[in-house]
């Protein structure tokens, strides 16, 4: 079943989780956003808008194309007086020129294809002010496509179903791909790095099958079967040894761009 991004069953898909530690850290030592106002561009359901909130930004902006995910989002950053929501596409945020100093570009540039990702960063220089800070982070296919382990529990996705390899392979840009539009769109990238970062942790394997199988929205998992997500479910307690009562780590690894514009 495939479910559009603006489907009502989206609107508390990324609600339910924190930043990860390592991750507030990394922002906090290379963006130092304290006193910031900053941009969080495909914010989805506000994660790391309240991220950034916590980490001292004196406002920030979360923008989206979803509806039902900007629904999510308010009721998930209500408690942030910092934070506002507004619609808008990557390419077309609708906010003035000049008007931020941090822009958060996390998890986005995968649903941008690789000729428009210079009008993305385009858009992104337009609307921070000079010497401001682009973050850039995302999958690439080294990221993605790494071994199934106990510490890379979906890479064992793709060593199960090659069809999800291949498709996600084709969605994603690689590293060069990205430095290049960057560059193209006047950013000076002042550091590459990569960042082991938790999704979730769980009191049980069990917890994280039982959220496995009902992740659909928009995972590349909606690819799949209910009986081809079991099936999926059981294959990685069986590769990785974990046993059902078992705590369990969901981590993945991302590339994170931070770039300056002119």
């Amino acid at each position: 079943m495939t479910i559009s991004f603006h489907d009502e069953y989206n609107k508390y898909t990324y609600t339910g989780r924190l930043a990860d530690s390592g991750w507030m850290e990394l922002i906090r030592r290379k963006a130092s956003p304290q006193g910031k106002t900053a941009a969080d561009i495909g914010c989805g359901g506000g994660i790391y808008s309240v991220a950034l909130a916590e980490l001292g930004v004196s406002s920030v902006v979360g923008i989206d194309f979803s509806e039902a995910m900007l629904q999510g989002a308010a009721e998930h950053c209500a408690a942030y007086g910092q934070i506002r929501l507004a619609q808008g596409t990557a390419d077309r945020t609708g906010l003035p020129d000049d008007s931020v100093e941090l822009v958060l570009e996390r998890a986005l540039i995968h649903h941008i294809a690789a000729e428009e990702l210079p009008d993305v960063f385009r858009e992104a220089q337009r609307i921070l002010r000079p010497g401001g800070l682009l973050i850039v982070q995302d999958r690439t296919p080294e990221d993605c496509l790494l071994p199934g382990s106990r510490e890379h529990l979906r890479g064992y996705w793709f060593e199960k179903y090659p069809r999800l390899r291949r498709l996600e392979a084709g969605r994603r840009h690689d590293a060069a791909a990205i430095r290049k539009a960057l560059e193209a769109s006047g950013f000076s990238i002042v550091e590459q790095t990569q960042l082991w970062e938790v999704r979730k942790s769980y009191a049980s394997y069990s917890d994280y099958r039982e959220e496995l199988l009902s992740r659909k929205g928009r995972s590349i998992l909606h690819e799949l079967s209910d009986a081809e997500l079991q099936d999926l479910a059981d294959a990685i307690a069986a590769d990785s040894g974990y046993e059902m009562n078992e705590p369990a780590l969901e981590r993945d690894r991302w590339t994170i761009f931070f770039a300056q514009a002119r």
